[in-house]
């Protein structure tokens, strides 16, 4: 079981955290069965009012959506990761269709490209992409997108799916925004080829990494009004606790990192960031930011 750590893990220190989204968390997996509720319980105290827990494969996301149902503050994309891609098939969509029309499904995704795990072929995993981003369309709803070493793959399958018709056409294309690059570690060329498609970046914790320079010296060329902060936990545990398990407690740690690299202050990258996942994931007046 975590223990509750000494280290502050609050944005700010006040009797009363900001409010926080941890826009992609993946609070179902068995690394919190132990103690999920003490987690929530810290999450809750650090100011965290809204999770988003990722899909990875179909029977993940019916168990995703039994915990946010039994959550006020959780809400669920339905996905198909790439590296559970191989056995992808157009019954998959439809379970997926399915599964999309609960209340609490808020995007699709992680769904994209992952080049570095040899698990999946990257043909499997395109088919797999291309058949999600048009239900996305279908459906109206944002995704959330996984790209690990084939950022040029990824930013042409998105590139001509914004230009497409199916896209042009869909409700997906008057919501504010398309989807979000979560866990951005690209360059400034494809943040702004991200812009242009109406996409948000999300920024985890690698960010807050010591030996992360090139990361430290993009951050103050990114645009404050297109960054969701995000944990992804279990895995990319922020500094100072990398190592460990992550949880969703350690979401302000981003945005103090990130107030940090661009001289805007924590409440105010707090403020931007929380505004821009209720507005992306369609939470607006749904969700109480305080």
């Amino acid at each position: 079981m975590t223990r509750q750590l000494s280290v502050s893990t609050q944005p700010e220190e006040s009797a009363t955290p900001p409010f926080l989204v941890d826009s992609h968390c993946h609070l179902d997996l068995a690394h919190f069965d132990e103690d999920r509720a003490a987690v929530l319980d810290r999450a809750k105290s650090a100011g965290v009012g809204l999770i988003v827990i990722p899909g990875i494969d179909v029977e993940q996301c019916r168990g995703a959506l039994e915990l946010a149902s039994a959550t006020p503050e959780v809400y669920v994309a339905v996905g198909v990761h790439p590296n559970s891609s191989g056995d992808f098939t157009p019954v998959v969509v439809d379970e997926l269709r399915r599964l999309a029309a609960h209340p609490k499904v808020v995007a699709i995704g992680e769904i994209g490209l992952d080049y570095y795990w040899d698990k999946v072929t990257p043909e499997q995993q395109d088919v797999a992409f291309r058949a999600q981003l048009a239900l996305a369309a279908e459906l109206g709803l944002p995704v959330i997108i996984h790209n690990r070493d084939a950022s040029d793959d990824v930013a042409a399958v998105l590139e001509e799916w914004v230009q497409g018709e199916s896209f042009r056409s869909s409700q997906l294309a008057g919501r504010p925004f398309a989807g979000v690059l979560h866990a951005f570690g690209g360059d400034l060329a494809l943040a702004k080829r991200a812009y242009a498609w109406g996409f948000l970046l999300g920024i985890a914790g690698p960010v807050t990494f010591k030996n992360a320079r090139q990361m430290h010296d993009l951050v103050p060329g990114l645009r404050s009004d297109r960054l969701l902060i995000e944990t992804d936990a279990p895995y990319l545990t922020p500094h100072p606790f990398r190592g460990k398990r992550n949880e969703p407690g350690y979401v302000g740690l981003v945005a103090k990192k990130l107030a940090e690299l661009t001289g805007v202050s924590v409440a105010e990258i707090c403020e931007n960031s929380s505004q821009l996942a209720l507005t992306f994931f369609g939470l607006q007046g749904r969700v109480q930011s305080r």
